[in-house]
């Protein structure tokens, strides 16, 4: 058995002045051939996890492309064609299955719904080929999507440790199937919720229930997967929003009836998927009065890991103005004070204007450096490996990496995007964030994979940057209306 294994990932950011080109894929690490199945072969995600399946049954596996970037705007059309081609002419040569880990919110140049374009043009190619996916909890699900495989799932966490799992699963029910064990069959559905990716931490209401929900129905005889996606609301594409789908054995009525009670919960809880801001002053003022450390001081509005360009000083200036001390910061990208950093050399003095290289015109913002004097600290490659609950030994490339020590405040420096959910971002330049009173990180849910642990409280910091949850601040085009929280609508 020839079994066809590959990973294309990508979350677009509509909204993003991020370019999300090939390079952008490379900065990640953009595997073909052989290198994708060295690169991803035990570790902790999907793509391992489907090797490991291969392995069991000493199928011959083609890895195609392994290629993933951190969320941007939207993908150009040589990156999507050079992610797409090598995996249709994987299909051309002829394979017997394939086990995709996909994203399920790529919007490229080439067409809003990267994934379900990719699943459509493999069927086009050879339309009874077995199809297993795997998909993002942010995945913006489509019917392309759903009709052009064989069974498909989502992660049910957020931070995503169970990427692994969930592969295992969909994996094993699509070799079930080939074998014919039992017969796939799906249903799926949206409601009109365009949901913040802040509201959709699943150890928190509301996504908790929608997991419990799914988690109660996998229980069910005859059940193979649920899955309650909480979509990608910055991707402004007609299908952003809650979904759900559901796989049975042969039970159409079955899934049918599971699909429509999660569907109607999602609905119902619609209003705790707004987030409530309040000003940053507050919060920075409430962080002060607080003493005992680590406090996580989240800058989710800068979150790169949404698409966000890292560089917005906002929250890092108004920490300053307030005179928090012993203060560590992941990340701050800029790589022109990085080549500054590295003409100083560790131990000398620098004056820099940092972040704000980049202009916000979608929420009509324009960046704004902050002057800033420090010692240079540490100078690094910027790579290392993950040894947290997410992304387990996947290698990370930050590029050229800096320290700068302003005596009150350590901050990162990195020449790459890259969202700080594990703490090899502190501790490869030799931060130990467990030993810092605040911790200032660029994101929104994920940090808890790696910080959660060490926290002795966390606050949301309402800054400035494209992964704003204010919608007041986003012109959103594409999406279907009328749609809640954009529209106050009262049904379904």
């Amino acid at each position: 058995m020839r079994i066809l294994i590959a990973m294309m990932k990508h979350e677009t950011n509509t909204f993003s002045p991020i370019v999300a080109d090939w390079k952008r894929f490379q900065d990640w690490g953009a595997h073909l051939g052989e290198d994708a199945l060295k690169a991803y072969e035990g570790t902790a995600m999907p793509m391992g996890a489907y090797i490991e399946l291969a392995r069991s049954i000493d199928a011959e596996i083609v890895t195609p492309v392994a290629a993933e970037a951190m969320p941007a705007g939207l993908v150009t059309k040589e990156a999507y064609n050079n992610l797409v081609e090598p995996i249709l002419e994987a299909v051309r040569n002829g394979v017997d299955a394939a086990m995709l880990d996909l994203h399920g919110a790529m919007v490229s140049e080439v067409t809003p719904d990267g994934e379900g374009t990719l699943l459509e043009r493999i069927r086009e190619i050879d339309p009874e080929l077995p199809i297993a996916v795997t998909l993002d909890l942010h995945c913006n699900l489509t019917d392309r999507m759903v009709r052009n495989c064989t069974t498909l799932i989502g992660y049910k966490t957020y931070p995503h440790v169970d990427m692994y799992e969930v592969g295992m699963q969909i994996g094993q029910a699509l070799l079930d199937s080939m074998a014919g064990k039992i017969d796939p069959v799906m249903s799926w559905g949206n409601v009109p919720v365009l949901s913040q990716t802040l509201c959709q931490g699943t150890d928190d209401e509301p996504m908790a229930t929608l997991i419990r929900l799914c988690k109660e129905a996998e229980q069910e005889k005859g059940v193979i997967a649920a899955t309650a996606f909480g979509g990608f609301a910055l991707a402004d594409m007609k299908d952003s929003g809650n979904s759900v789908i559901v796989v049975t054995d042969g039970d159409q009525v079955k899934a049918d009836a599971i699909r429509d009670r999660i569907l109607a919960k999602a609905w119902a809880l619609r209003e705790d998927f707004v987030y409530k801001h309040a000003p940053l002053e507050e919060k920075v003022a409430e962080a002060k009065s607080m003493t005992e450390g680590p406090i996580l001081l989240l800058d989710h509005a800068d979150n790169c890991g949404s698409g966000a360009t890292q560089d917005v000083m906002t929250v890092i200036a108004e920490i300053m103005r307030q005179g928090l001390e012993d203060v560590a910061v992941g990340a701050v990208w800029d790589p022109v004070a990085v080549q500054e950093m590295q003409k100083a050399g560790v131990g000398n003095t620098v004056t820099l204007k940092l972040g704000g290289k980049t202009d916000m015109p979608s929420i009509n913002e324009v960046g704004e450096p902050l002057e800033i004097t420090g010692t240079v600290k540490v100078i690094s490659n910027g790579e290392w490996t993950v040894r947290g609950p997410m992304y387990t030994g996947v290698k990370v490339y930050m590029g050229p990496t800096a320290v700068l020590d302003t005596g009150n405040m350590e901050i990162v420096i990195v020449s790459n995007h890259h969202e700080p959910w594990d703490q090899g971002v502190f501790t490869s330049v030799g931060i130990q964030p467990e030993h810092k009173r605040y911790v200032v990180l660029k994101s929104r849910i994920h940090y808890r994979a790696g910080f959660a642990p060490i926290a002795k409280a966390t606050l949301r910091l309402d800054g400035k940057g494209v992964t704003t949850s204010d919608n007041k601040l986003l012109e959103y085009k594409n999406v279907r209306r009328p749609i809640y929280p954009l529209d106050l609508i009262n049904e379904a």
